[in-house]
């Protein structure tokens, strides 16, 4: 495909990174030269100087020949703007991202009148997936698929599972779920049930919310619910994160520098606590109660501060700790302090617009592609297909499918509300259905899966 992205910044950088090692063709477009320049030392992409509001500028980049403008500029305006003249000037498809509250309660105009396809809010993401962590406090993270029947959560391995082949697991606790990919040190395996786990290994597991939370109670993983939680920093992540959790029945407390801030807060979050103060001081913590809070979430805009901090936390024994990362050199350097839940904004919001991009390449109108998910350092990613064809994977028992290396099927969620979940090797794939496949490899449709 040929992508235009217009924003040269953490995200824009980010995407030219991913759709370059998908092979597509990518022109960048940035008003400052040396991002440019930068970002075309490192990769294969071309790169056009100049404002993506303009006209003589998007036809210098091919915009008439694009399938997809990417418009991640940092201001809202200018990226639903740049979608609107990328359109008409012939993009095929357009994505935005918007990151005001006023703005995103208009998506549907905006999608339906203005013709930007997708619109992207990445703070609002960001919280969403924090939410589920902080709601599954046992996993190191969690992600939904087919509207939240399946849940696929990455958790370090129990001392009751060391040493124990996978189909030993199965038999013993008698739960519907599947362990569909183990990170070992640098390596990634998907593994089949002869598979033995070892002490230091993260697994990820697939079924219905019931199913794993059962499995963790018979594993003696505790997964106690949180009651109170304690978040640094005043920005849109924590003010959607903060209403979520309010909803859930938790109770909220935020801390903020600013004092203009915290009165917008105050007002738009009534049930929450806001403090006004610095939240890396470790006096103003302690006071605050930081050893007496279930969990806790560091969300500055600054990653050696919310490192520092989530430290502290877990130096406090907070059972729960979830620290915001912008560079994955940081995200690594973390799995040795014990801090485990990391949440990227930016990797989050290219998961959904190259999810996106890998639903709208397929040869006809009818994708299959729903949702993507990386896992393991984006070394893995669990993919949602909506089965909308007959092909070489439907109507035949999983056992005679003859699949690529490094494929899982990982739950199949039945069209009209059959049975559904962990599949075995009597299960068939059907049109309607919903299936999640985990994989090393780069899947655009369903079929992909065979060898």
């Amino acid at each position: 495909m040929n992508i235009v992205i217009i924003g040269g910044g953490k995200v824009g950088r980010k995407l030219v990174e991913d759709f370059a090692k998908e092979g597509h063709s990518v022109i960048l477009i940035d008003t400052r030269d040396e991002i440019i320049e930068r970002i075309q030392n490192d990769y294969d992409v071309m790169g056009v100087s100049g404002s993506g509001t303009d006209i003589d500028i998007l036809d210098e980049a091919g915009i008439k020949n694009c399938d997809l403008a990417v418009c991640v500029t940092d201001k809202d305006e200018i990226n639903a703007l740049c979608a609107i003249v990328a359109k008409k000037r012939g993009a095929k498809n357009c994505v935005a991202r918007i990151r005001n509250r006023q703005y995103f309660r208009q998506l549907g105009f905006m999608r339906d009148e203005l013709g930007i396809n997708l619109i992207i809010n990445p703070e609002f993401y960001a919280a969403n997936e924090i939410s589920r962590i902080l709601r599954f406090p046992a996993a190191i993270k969690t992600e939904t698929f087919a509207k939240g029947r399946i849940e696929l959560a990455e958790l370090k391995l129990p001392e009751s599972l060391e040493d124990k082949p996978i189909f030993e697991i199965y038999k013993k606790y008698k739960v519907r779920l599947l362990i569909c990919a183990v990170a070992r040190g640098d390596k990634v395996i998907i593994p089949n049930g002869n598979f033995v786990l070892m002490r230091g290994d993260k697994i990820h597991i697939t079924g219905s919310h019931a199913d794993i939370a059962k499995f963790l109670k018979l594993a003696g993983i505790d997964n106690l619910r949180l009651k109170t939680v304690m978040i640094i920093g005043g920005g849109r992540i924590s003010n959607y994160l903060a209403t979520q959790l309010i909803e859930s029945g938790m109770k909220v407390k935020i801390i903020e520098s600013n004092h203009d801030r915290c009165m917008e807060l105050a007002e738009y979050i009534p049930k929450a606590k806001i403090i006004c103060g610095d939240g890396t001081d470790q006096y103003l913590l302690d006071e605050e109660g930081i050893d007496t809070v279930d969990a806790f979430v560091s969300l500055t805009g600054i990653d050696e501060e919310n490192i520092v901090i989530s430290m502290y936390a877990r130096m406090k024994k907070v059972d729960k700790v979830v620290t915001k990362i912008n560079r994955i050199s940081f995200a690594q350097m973390l799995d040795t302090t014990g801090i485990d839940s990391i949440v990227t904004p930016k990797d989050i919001t290219a998961n959904i617009i190259v999810g996106y991009a890998r639903a709208m390449n397929e040869a006809d109108s009818d994708p299959e592609v729903v949702s993507l998910y990386r896992i393991i350092k984006n070394k893995a990613e669990a993919v949602e297909f909506k089965v909308t064809r007959n092909s070489g994977v439907t109507n035949r028992a999983l056992k005679d499918l003859k699949l690529k290396k490094n494929i899982l099927v990982a739950a199949i969620v039945k069209k009209g509300g059959g049975r559904s979940g962990v599949p075995d090797g009597n299960s068939m794939i059907e049109v309607g259905d919903t299936v999640v496949i985990v994989t090393t490899e780069k899947l655009k449709r369903l079929t992909d899966i065979l060898a």
